[in-house]
């Protein structure tokens, strides 16, 4: 028994890992090829025939439909800073920014017009391309928004009547990430439709919506998450028992959305359904308040597993409270209840503040590993993914009355300007540990305490200067086991929505920072490249010596759909993309809001 028991637990572990690896919001490429010329053709697909998912049996057909709230839209607090007219001199600062940003995307959309047309990602540095989303032209779906918000409206329109030639009947991967899927090509669609009105985008936005219902035709409606639309249309499917929490709880915008515009209530009333389990299941697990990162929907038990955390694999489950509250108008409780006891059990729990030299007032959002409150252990790590939070709490503190959270968003957001400051080419690692204060009012810079920190963490084979040499560790902090930086967005998605929320100018300005080193260290002839390792100097990586490559040949969608999208907005005049008129899905799709 106790083999059959160690067996159980590898497989658990073995799916675990995988899960994470393939949540992490990047996935280099399974299938990368030799670039070709603009052409609207999928290159391999697991399907001869062409078909409609619309016309596709259901197995477990919903007997009663959850109405789409139809009360007018609540009057909620503004959310944006009354910007008072700009100086002449800041105007001009302000949009030669623009520009450089704008240079930057379109430099990028040209290569992957000329490289990658119509497949999903560009390779940025051998010019070939790589198709990790299906095969339905990721990027150049996730990036319409941004191509009508800057300026692009001639390649809009280019793109538009290509994206028509998407077959869903046709793919390239034995498996979907539906979460990927909703939140990138259905969100880009809806956005793309809400800013142009163009109802060739609409009726596109219902093929993917069609098709991403299926992955809820199961006997108790919970969707499969990692999804084969092959194996879907020979039979009845079933929801998987390990689920990341976030790609069952983050559909609600893009589906709601749909319904919206649609008027057709099946894809609000499916992911209704996940909400009303966490709903019913907020004060049962083992951090009352929040819900771990594992769940499993074959049994529609979201309680058991005991790691709690706002970062990688939960993260965009609680950033949609708040949206959805503003996405409905704040006609539907629930969201608020969701986010009200969910952050009250962060703050308490997650939410640290480092030891830093300079003492400085920020905190960081870990992991607590947790059988009940009592028990709960933080594990303070920071993430780049986890920069999210600070604008998540800060529009949740606008939206809902409760200033606190803008301060707590605020010193979040700041965490990570320290962290992409701290890094010596200026942009912040993939994931990292620093020495938690034991409060959060702050503590005293101490070297030894540090050192010694360093040293449990490595496991005690080196001293503590050895490892902060060869690890390269800036002060403060005690491992960085993920060094990369693959283009990522939520640190600029933060100060962007601060900057919006609190109009402090040194946010713009640090925002500008991190975009002159985000570029100078990842452009490459082509575009820009995912970075291997931030810790090296601009000199180490400029002598080269016995360094491998820094840069990887990967750009996902996300990097002009997101973090240049945010950059953009940072510099925009404060009516372009209103944050009380339009929410952002978490791929950076602005939706227009309900208003009265």
């Amino acid at each position: 028994m106790r083999s059959i028991r160690r067996y159980a637990v590898y497989l658990a572990c073995a799916a675990l890992a995988l899960l994470i690896l393939n949540h992490y919001k990047y996935r280099f490429a399974s299938t990368t090829r030799r670039p070709t010329e603009p052409s609207s053709t999928i290159s391999k697909t697991h399907a001869d025939e062409s078909f409609r998912w619309e016309s596709v049996n259901v197995d477990y057909p919903v007997q009663s439909l959850t109405p789409l709230p139809t009360a007018q839209p609540n009057r909620l607090p503004r959310v944006q800073f009354n910007f008072p007219a700009e100086s002449e001199e800041t105007s001009s600062i302000r949009k030669t920014r623009l520009d450089a940003v704008k240079t930057a995307f379109g430099r990028c959309w040209n290569s992957y017009r000329k490289h990658a047309w119509m497949h999903d990602e560009l390779a940025p540095i051998s010019g070939s391309y790589k198709d990790t989303f299906g095969g339905w032209a990721a990027n150049m779906v996730d990036n319409l928004d941004s191509l009508w918000i800057i300026g692009f409206k001639d390649e809009f329109d280019v793109a538009v009547e290509a994206i028509m030639d998407i077959d869903l009947s046709k793919h390239t991967e034995g498996e979907i990430n539906v979460f990927e899927t909703t939140i990138r090509h259905l969100g880009g669609l809806l956005s793309a439709y809400d800013l142009s009105g163009d109802d060739r985008l609409l009726e596109k936005a219902k093929e993917f919506g069609e098709m991403l219902l299926k992955a809820f035709d199961t006997p108790n409606r919970m969707p499969i998450t990692r999804w084969d639309p092959v194996t879907a249309r020979r039979g009845p499917q079933q929801a998987d028992d390990v689920v990341l929490v976030a790609e069952i709880g983050s559909l609600s915008m893009e589906f709601t959305r749909l319904s919206q515009v649609t008027g057709d209530a099946r894809w609000y009333d499916a992911v209704e359904r996940i909400v009303a389990v966490f709903d019913e299941q907020q004060r049962d697990t083992h951090l009352p308040g929040m819900w771990p990162v594992v769940v499993n929907a074959r049994d529609k038990d979201f309680t058991q597993d005991t790691m709690f955390t706002l970062s990688a694999m939960s993260d965009s489950l609680y950033e949609y409270f708040p949206k959805m509250h503003a996405l409905l108008g704040g006609v539907e409780p629930v969201y608020k209840k969701l986010y009200d006891d969910s952050m009250a059990t962060a703050i308490k729990h997650n939410l640290w503040r480092p030891m830093t030299p300079e003492n400085v007032d920020i905190l960081i959002s870990g992991n607590v590993r947790a059988k009940d409150r009592r028990s709960a252990r933080l594990d303070p790590q920071g993430q780049h993914l986890v920069c999210f939070a600070g604008g998540m709490f800060a529009l949740g503190g606008k939206l809902f009355n409760e200033p606190a959270h803008v301060e707590i968003g605020q010193k979040l957001a700041d965490g990570c300007i320290y962290a992409y400051k701290a890094l010596p080419l200026g942009i912040m690692p993939e994931d990292f540990h620093m020495v938690p204060c034991e409060s959060r009012e702050g503590c005293m810079w101490d070297d030894n305490k540090w050192k010694e920190e360093v040293e449990v963490r490595s496991g005690g084979s080196f001293t503590a200067d050895e490892i902060i040499a060869n690890s390269r560790l800036p002060p403060g902090f005690t491992e960085i086991s993920d060094r990369r930086y693959i283009l990522r967005p939520e640190a600029i998605e933060s100060v962007f929505i601060l900057y919006r929320i609190t109009g402090e100018q040194y946010l713009q300005d640090a925002a500008w920072d991190m975009f002159n080193a985000i570029i100078n260290a990842t452009e490459t002839p082509l575009a820009n490249a995912a970075l291997r390792d931030v810790t090296y100097s601009k000199t180490q990586i400029a002598e080269g010596k016995g360094l491998k490559p820094i840069k990887m040949d990967s750009m996902e969608s996300f990097w002009m759909a997101e973090t240049l999208k945010y950059f953009f907005l940072m510099f925009s005049e404060p009516d372009v993309i209103s944050l009380d008129e339009w929410v952002f899905n978490t791929e950076a799709h602005p939706f227009k809001r309900r208003l009265p």
